[in-house]
């Protein structure tokens, strides 16, 4: 029930209920989505990942359901964040600005980091709270296949770029 309340309130409907009915991880190759529907969409399949490696009940699922969205959003904010910060910083180099400019950006850049890195740590605990030792074992796991399933569906989605767009500059 609740994992049914989620998809209903979930932007990525169809892609959720496609991932929970076993289709695999989501098409890159659809020129209509945009980066954050794509992440959103690849959030959900995660989730619904996550749940079956872990082999979460329907009550602990709703205890890490939340938490390791948290997770998700403090990352997803600390990469924006960054993000921005660094290309002010390289618009900086570019231009030629002065040198304390240059300084106060590495300096947020740096406040970024520390922040980010509390944070993470902060919402890792709260996702350890409702997972037993081997579940958080298999959850650091299960994370760095993710990260890695991201990063062949980004190189594929290039690729199918490539392919469709040959006059296209890279």
């Amino acid at each position: 029930m609740l994992i049914g309340a989620f998809l209903v309130a979930s932007p990525s409907v169809a892609f959720a209920q496609a991932a929970a009915q076993g289709t695999p991880a989501p098409s890159l190759n659809d020129p209509a989505i945009t980066p954050f529907e794509l992440q959103r969409l690849f959030d959900s399949w995660a989730l619904l990942q996550a749940q079956e490696f872990l082999k979460l009940g329907d009550d602990q699922f709703a205890k890490f359901l939340p938490r390791f969205k948290m997770l998700q959003d403090v990352r997803r904010q600390a990469l924006q964040q960054r993000t921005r910060v660094l290309n002010d910083l390289r618009k900086l180099v570019n231009d030629n600005q002065p040198d304390d400019q240059i300084k106060n950006a590495l300096k947020q850049l740096q406040d970024i980091d520390d922040r980010a890195a509390a944070e993470t740590r902060k919402a890792y605990d709260g996702v350890d709270q409702v997972l037993d030792l081997r579940q958080q074992a298999k959850f650091r796991i299960f994370e760095e296949q993710m990260e890695r399933r991201k990063l062949e569906l980004v190189t594929r989605a290039r690729q199918a770029n490539r392919a469709n767009n040959p006059n296209r500059q890279r």
